[in-house]
């Protein structure tokens, strides 16, 4: 999916909540975003979003001298996100549908990305679980679930932390045996990575890897060939969150993407509408 001129401003908003988030410091704000309105002159629209984005947080940690800026952050929405699960998982187990209820719940917690406007609270997290579970599910539903009940090799690729918590309940209903989880491979927003991975107890459940990359989206030409095997090797692909679509929307292959679309670019690039709770595919001649 190729950049929008509307992704422009939202990079800058993002640079500088970014800078506020990790640093008190006003040199630094001033900084990082002197820096990206300069790229701004000169971004390449061909190239997805979040190419944009892995500039951006990859020199903000060198500014802030910090590894993972987001880490504190990560946790808490890792705890957060755990503390709703034994209720999450009665919902499934009492539902008329488990594996609906469980893809309902995944997309749900895509809410929790702080790459767009907005806080992520408990509530927030509530009101958007209460609203996918009874709202339709926009796009191809049925064709999913058809094509979980065929597949040999399914890869599942995460988005946010604390949203990977949510995951959890999906992939046990997905025959975990035939299931590996792959998170980004470096600190990317608050993206999880092997740490949040571990914090949820995914290793417990499911073979789980990194892509190689920091990109927050899945961007095949930044990452390892060990993850373009695995890529190329599954007959499904599961790709969570806007950027994981941003990214991946072009590609050939069995990928269907769960997100809910927070960005009206996105929106309208899957044929939704703002707001709704996703599950698409794109299927190609490959297929």
């Amino acid at each position: 999916m190729k950049m929008s001129l509307d992704c422009i401003p939202c990079f800058i908003r993002q640079a500088l909540d970014a800078a506020r988030m990790t640093s008190d410091n006003p040199a630094v704000h001033e900084k990082i975003l002197s820096e990206v309105l300069q790229w701004a002159c000169n971004v390449d629209l061909k190239q997805p979003a979040p190419m944009i984005g892995q500039r951006i947080h990859q020199r903000l940690r060198q500014i802030v001298g910090r590894d993972d800026p987001y880490r504190n952050a990560k946790d808490h929405q890792n705890n957060m996100a755990m503390a709703m699960l034994p209720e999450l998982q009665a919902r499934i187990d009492a539902a008329s549908d488990p594996l609906d209820m469980a893809l309902r719940i995944a997309i749900a917690g895509n809410v929790i990305d702080l790459g767009v406007p907005g806080t992520v609270t408990d509530f927030k997290i509530r009101e958007t679980l209460e609203n996918c579970l009874t709202e339709p599910l926009i796009g191809k539903p049925e064709e999913f679930k058809a094509a979980v009940a065929k597949a040999r090799k399914i890869l599942y690729l995460t988005d946010n932390a604390g949203e990977i918590a949510f995951d959890r309940l999906l992939i046990a209903r997905l025959r975990p045996e035939r299931v590996t989880v792959a998170v980004r491979g470096g600190p990317a927003i608050n993206d999880a990575t092997i740490p949040d991975a571990i914090a949820v107890g995914m290793p417990e459940l499911v073979k789980v890897t990194d892509n190689g990359s920091d990109a927050p989206g899945t961007v095949l030409s930044d990452c390892s060939q060990s993850f373009r095997q695995l890529f190329k090797e599954a007959d499904m692909i599961i790709a969570k969150g806007q950027g994981n679509f941003e990214t991946l929307s072009d590609e050939p292959g069995n990928i269907f993407f769960l997100f809910k679309a927070k960005c009206k670019v996105i929106a309208d690039h899957a044929e939704v509408k703002l707001g709704s709770h996703v599950v698409t595919s794109f299927y190609t001649s490959d297929n």
